[in-house]
């Protein structure tokens, strides 16, 4: 499977075909991470589940800030 980098603005950039896509179970707006191997780039999903647990309980610290002050004493 090829594909041509072209230009996107200022950028430059590949269009992935919508086969690749569908194996990959992505779509747009979803992130890839590209991993550089001696044999050229990989592409594979982001999970950022881990990242979305970590918001939710940044936002619960927040907003029980004070209780859990009162907790560690």
């Amino acid at each position: 499977m090829n594909t041509v980098v072209r230009k996107i603005g200022n950028s430059e950039g590949v269009i992935l075909p919508k086969e690749l896509l569908e194996r990959l179970h992505v779509k747009a707006g979803d992130q890839l991470a590209i991993i550089e191997t001696a044999n050229g780039l990989t592409l594979e999903p982001v999970d950022d589940s881990f990242e979305q647990q970590m918001k939710a309980a940044r936002e619960i610290m927040d907003k029980y800030k004070v209780a859990l002050q009162k907790l560690a004493e």
